[in-house]
C-alpha cells in the first residue's frame, strides 16, 4: 500500500507554483510545517477511528471479532487512499484540482482500491480477514471519506514560519 501510494503521488507533475517557488536549502527541515500540520490531523482522526473500532467496533456495528478486525484494517487502507488526495495538495483546499490531467495517479489509487478488495474478499486465508457485506464497505468508505473534510479544514489553520522542531530546541543547550 505504501509503495503504490508513494508512486501515485510520485507520478503527480509539479504545478507553476512549486516551479516558482525558491530552492529549499539542505539545512531546511524535510517535514515542513504544513506537512507536519496535515499529517498530525490525519494521524489524530485515523487514531481516534481505529482505537474506537478496536475497543467499540464490535458492540456498535453487533459483529464478530474477525469481521471487526477485517473492517479495521480496511478503514486503515482506504483512510490513506483518501489521503492520498489531500497529499497531492498540501496547502491548497481544492484537492481535486487537475485531477484528470493525472491519469496514472488516479490508475494507481484504482489498482490500491481492487488490491484491497480482492485481499478483504478473496484472500481470506493469506490475509486473514472475512468478507465483508455491502453495509460493513459502507461503514469503511464513510470512515474513510472523513479524510477529505479534514483536509479541507485544517487548511484554513495558519502554521508559522519557524519550524516546529525548532521549539524542542534538540541538541542546542546553552554552556553557562
Amino acid at each position: 500500500m505504501d509503495t503504490l501510494g508513494a508512486l501515485a503521488l510520485a507520478t503527480e507533475k509539479p504545478t507553476k507554483e512549486l516551479m516558482e517557488k525558491p530552492p529549499v536549502g539542505r539545512t531546511k527541515p524535510l517535514i515542513t510545517n504544513v506537512m507536519w500540520r496535515n499529517l498530525l490531523s490525519q494521524a489524530a482522526y485515523q487514531i481516534a477511528v481505529l482505537l474506537l473500532l478496536q475497543f467499540k467496533g464490535e458492540a456498535i456495528f453487533n459483529v464478530s471479532l474477525k469481521v471487526n478486525d477485517t473492517m479495521i484494517f480496511n478503514v486503515f487502507v482506504l483512510c490513506q487512499v483518501f489521503n492520498e488526495f489531500n497529499a497531492r495538495k498540501l496547502e491548497k483546499k481544492n484537492v481535486f484540482e487537475g485531477i484528470r490531467k493525472s491519469k496514472l495517479f488516479l490508475v494507481i489509487v484504482g489498482v490500491t482500491i481492487v488490491l484491497q478488495v480482492v485481499m478483504v474478499e478473496f484472500l481470506k486465508k493469506f490475509a486473514d480477514t472475512e468478507r465483508l457485506n455491502w453495509w460493513q464497505w459502507g461503514v469503511c468508505v464513510g470512515f474513510a471519506s472523513v479524510s477529505w473534510p479534514i483536509g479541507w479544514i485544517v487548511k484554513w489553520i495558519p502554521v508559522p514560519e519557524k519550524p516546529f522542531l525548532s521549539y524542542l530546541k534538540l541538541g542546542k543547550s546553552k554552556a553557562v
